[in-house]
């Protein structure tokens, strides 16, 4: 049975991050917590969520809470000759999903900006997978092109190619044909559209049927560059669990080329996003390029909560006609039989013990 190792808490995860992205030649980037509410207000479709928390300052400015990294360090980085390779480690401030409430959320990443090679799009993809492997053993890591996506769909008016490409991140075959046809589109724009929903699995198995659909020399150079990186990978040691999937489409007013999400078993979603993001610094008024990551820490409690990991070994909880000695006393010698105990006097809202005691008048029930 093979042994599976996890990294279950933020800081443990901050460090790993912090001295592989070091070895690299990464450089940390400290920031505010808080910009201008307009940066996020007019890239609103850059963000994952636009619920934002804001506040005036004392000069009667609309700040906001920073509800992610990526545009404060376009925004603030100073362009220079050559590449620039920087990592943080920052907090952000977000809606919880499915909930009225915002939640601080830790996040890490790094961002390559300035001059953008095949070289820096491998490097960055090859430290998203080491970040994985940091994390767990069982990972993922699936890619996307921007490009091949828009080139595909270019003839089609922006309104109606929204719409075709939510069907196709949904991977819903029905859906893409029966909008197609309202669409009044022909057969060879349907076909492809069902076949790109389904282009899903290991790089070397699925980069064979994505030639199959190739329409130019724009989506030729896709591949070229999808196989270039890919070979990167196998250099580095980091190309076993790649997939292509093509239902990975961003914002194409701010992703330009290669896009990917990054899983781990244990958790039902992404625990890692990225992709090159030109197009947002060109918004920003820079002419360089920029490709980069973020993981998401928050989401390392689902591996907590796998069973393996408590908050105490046992939780004693007393009413108020419970004698405290025998409390003090049964903590001690669970204590003393080397487990670890919490006392309150009801049970807590949150939190994972292992057993139950409880305490009254009568003493242990």
């Amino acid at each position: 049975m093979t042994e599976r190792r996890y990294i279950k808490n933020d800081e443990e995860a901050i460090l790993k991050f912090k001295n592989l992205y070091k070895k690299f030649g990464y450089r940390q980037y400290k920031m505010n917590k808080f910009e201008e509410y307009d940066l996020y207000a007019e890239n609103k479709n850059f963000l994952l969520n636009s619920n934002i928390i804001t506040f005036t300052d004392l000069n009667g400015k609309l700040m906001a809470l920073k509800p992610d990294v990526t545009l404060s360090i376009a925004k603030n980085v100073k362009e220079t000759e050559g590449t620039q390779k920087l990592y943080y480690n920052e907090n952000v401030y977000r809606a919880r999903k499915g909930g009225n409430e915002f939640k601080e959320i830790m996040q890490t990443g790094l961002e390559c900006m300035g001059k953008i090679d095949s070289y820096s799009i491998g490097e960055v993809l090859m430290l998203a997978v080491k970040s994985l492997k940091e994390i767990s053993d069982n990972y993922i890591l699936d890619i996307s092109h921007t490009g091949f996506i828009e080139e595909i769909f270019k003839d089609i008016p922006e309104n109606k190619r929204e719409i075709i490409l939510s069907y196709v991140s949904a991977k819903n075959s029905v859906g893409i044909k029966k909008i197609c046809q309202e669409f009044g589109l022909g057969n060879s724009i349907t076909e492809k559209a069902v076949k790109l929903a389904s282009l899903y699995g290991p790089f070397e198995e699925i980069i064979t049927e994505l030639k199959k659909i190739s329409i130019n020399n724009k989506t030729d150079s896709v591949i070229d560059e999808l196989e270039e990186v890919y070979g990167m990978l196998k250099v580095y040691g980091c190309a076993d669990n790649i997939n292509i999937d093509f239902s990975i489409i961003n914002d194409m007013s701010y992703y330009n080329g290669i896009v990917f999400k990054g899983y781990v078993e244990g958790i039902p979603s992404n625990i890692l996003s990225g992709g090159r993001y030109d197009k947002l610094l060109h918004k920003l008024g820079k002419n360089a390029g920029a490709i980069g990551f973020a993981l998401y820490l928050d989401m390392l409690e689902w591996l907590e909560d796998n069973g393996e990991e408590y908050d105490a070994d046992v939780l004693i909880i007393y009413d108020e006609t419970a004698d405290k000695d025998v409390v003090a006393k049964t903590a001690e010698n669970i204590t003393s039989s080397g487990e670890s105990v919490c006392v309150l006097s009801k049970i807590p809202s949150e939190g994972m013990y292992k057993r139950i005691v409880r305490i009254g008048e009568r003493g242990i029930d």
